[in-house]
């Protein structure tokens, strides 16, 4: 098949790119280097299968593929942040244009969505079926309610166009590639070069996924017919705390060295999200999905990754 992946550049992109390669797809990788990097797709580029293409989503586009996989959009606080409304643009004109590309050419088209979707959840786990509690004014907000909006455009256009859409609520996704500024890289690259691991809150929980689970998750969302028009979790199930997770990290590296607040932070109400664990029933019924990596192994992998690349960590290289 001709598959265009947007954000093709990205952490998660550039793993999907690569899957879909080997599996004797062409590829066309979109990307407008905001978080993406070259580097992610260096070993691509000579594959006469795989094409990059700089552009940015927010702008029209006219390809002709079978799918489309819509990955595009800064997925840190650090990046959503920085331009807001451009993180809104992207999420909202993003969707409009790969759906109006897919309703066009009749390709099927897979929205990667995000936990982000329930904001501060009051309901644990989160099933697909929970409406969220999110602050539509929030710090937040531009990525939460933009990934909202671009779930609604994506029903719409399947309700009223009946375009063949998919939706992958992703929670957090790891593994080598993954944004300096994330919390397991930034425990990694801590213990490698420091005294103490010091992070700014120990208490969160999340529901961690290594990259190559999450990239299968889209393949079978993408594949499985009876996932046609639905919304689905991709997450392990499995709740762990940064405490408990540093503290993992340091025993997986032998490390013994003190885990640290660095300091109490002030919050505006709604801007962080305390608990997140996915209820992943209804990706194992639907899509025979369930995660094929221990948060352990997925952690060793990610660990030895960095210290063989620790270079691109040292230098920012990897946002």
């Amino acid at each position: 098949m001709r598959i265009l992946v947007t954000g093709g550049a990205g952490f998660i992109g550039s793993h999907l790119c690569e899957r879909l390669v080997e599996e004797g797809n062409e590829v066309l990788c979109l990307d407008n280097f905001f978080t993406g990097r070259r580097v992610n797709i260096l070993q691509l580029l000579d594959n006469p299968r795989f094409e990059l293409i700089r552009h940015d989503v927010t702008e029209p586009i006219l390809l002709e593929v079978d799918q489309i996989y819509n990955l595009a959009c800064p997925a840190s606080p650090v990046h959503y942040q920085y331009n807001p409304v451009k993180t809104v643009k992207t999420n909202v004109m993003g969707a409009i244009n790969m759906l109006g590309l897919a309703k066009r050419v009749h390709a099927r088209i897979l929205q990667a969505s995000t936990s982000e979707v329930y904001g501060d959840p009051l309901v644990h786990p989160q099933t697909e079926g929970y409406w969220g509690n999110v602050n539509p004014i929030g710090l937040r907000s531009c990525y939460d309610e933009g990934k909202r909006i671009a779930e609604t455009l994506m029903t719409d256009y399947h309700r009223q166009n009946n375009v063949d859409i998919r939706i992958a609520r992703i929670f957090n996704t790891y593994g080598p590639r993954q944004s300096a500024r994330a919390v397991i890289p930034t425990i990694i690259t801590q213990a490698l070069n420091g005294s103490e691991i010091r992070l700014g809150n120990l208490e969160p929980t999340r529901d961690l996924n290594f990259v190559a689970d999450t990239v299968e998750g889209f393949i079978k969302a993408a594949e499985t017919p009876k996932a046609i028009g639905e919304t689905i979790n991709l997450g392990s199930g499995r709740e762990i705390s940064i405490r408990d997770l540093a503290a993992l990290i340091l025993k997986l590296m032998n490390r013994d060295i003190p885990i640290a607040l660095e300091g109490a932070r002030v919050r505006p109400e709604n801007s962080e999200v305390d608990r997140l664990c996915a209820d992943s029933r209804k990706g194992q019924s639907i899509l025979g999905w369930t995660p094929k990596y221990s948060l352990e192994d997925g952690l060793a992998a990610t660990v030895e990754w960095i210290r063989e690349n620790s270079e691109r960590y040292r230098t920012g290289y990897v946002v």
